[in-house]
């Protein structure tokens, strides 16, 4: 995997607009923060554009983007918020020019899809804060710490063990780490830009406001395409207003007896993408070991920039 550039203190970042449309205000807040990190936030005017439930047309956020990558003084691309668009622009984007561009751009949930595009393509891609209600809300919304040393540091990052991470099953493993939010994981099996981890790999998989059967559903679509025979460990992140409403049934229960024949070690509720609280940042596409006991933690053997 192709590591991306590295930030540094007054780097421009280009907020885009891949997917849903946001409040305008959220962009003021988040380039505050953006500058605060000692950064340099630019963004063109078709950012706050709308069409339907997206923010503009296919072709306004595909040229935004290459705008982006084709800038030289731009280092980093962040997306403003996911909800749902990223995955229209899969068939118009220029990967010649993604590779050689070697930019970070930096979300989750529906932008999900185009970090698999970037993993597709041989780079690392950063499962990261966003601006809307994360990098515009500060420390509540995102983790500073993980940020700055995903996108900041070319030293491999060591533990990650943040309080609330879990084991269901123990065990040690390593591995390239891949993934997502689940939704967009199993929305992408079919397409040509489909889901299709190595073997060998670590799979992160999180999401949000899915009842527990939908859940199990959808991993079982990913089981079936092969996803988990093929991994030598997983970590699950919070999975927010995911319990059965009415019910006890929680989502942690749902994922435990998932989980209860695969061969390595699993945990649960690490804060990255949709959490309770602050997002940490992730880099895919490096190599990591997962370990169960006795502290439950992820650790980063590889940087994710150069």
């Amino acid at each position: 995997m192709k590591r991306l550039r590295r930030l540094r203190a007054g780097d421009r970042i280009a907020l885009v607009a891949p997917a849903s449309s946001f409040p305008p205000e959220e962009i003021a807040a988040g380039a505050a923060e953006l500058q605060r990190l000692g950064f340099a936030p630019v963004f063109e005017a078709s950012i706050f554009d709308k069409a339907s439930f997206t923010a503009g047309t296919i072709q306004a956020r595909v040229n935004a983007i290459h705008a982006a990558w084709s800038d030289p003084d731009v280092a980093a691309l962040i997306a403003v918020r996911g909800g749902y668009g990223s995955a229209q622009l899969l068939p118009y984007l220029d990967t010649d020019l993604l590779r050689r561009a070697c930019k970070a751009l930096i979300g989750y949930s529906d932008i999900t899809a185009l970090l698999n595009l970037y993993v597709r393509n041989g780079l690392n891609a950063i499962h990261g804060p966003m601006i809307d209600r994360r990098i515009a809300k500060g420390a509540d919304g995102y983790d500073e710490a993980s940020f700055r040393a995903v996108l900041m540091s070319d030293e491999p990052l060591g533990m990650f063990a943040p309080e609330q991470l879990e084991t269901l099953y123990p065990g040690t493993a390593d591995g390239v780490l891949m993934g997502g939010t689940l939704t967009q994981l199993t929305a992408s099996l079919g397409t040509p830009w489909a889901f299709d981890p190595p073997a060998g790999c670590v799979l992160f998989i999180e999401d949000v406001g899915e009842r527990p059967y939908r859940v199990h559903r959808m991993l079982t679509q990913l089981a079936q395409a092969g996803s988990f025979e093929r991994c030598n460990a997983v970590v699950f992140g919070e999975f927010p207003r995911c319990g059965e409403p009415g019910s006890t049934l929680s989502i942690r229960e749902v994922l435990l007896e998932f989980t209860r024949d695969f061969r390595g070690p699993v945990l649960f509720n690490f804060p990255s993408g949709h959490t309770h609280g602050a997002t940490w940042t992730l880099p895919f596409g490096v190599r990591v070991e997962v370990t169960g006991r006795p502290t439950p933690s992820l650790n980063i053997l590889e940087p994710a920039v150069a």
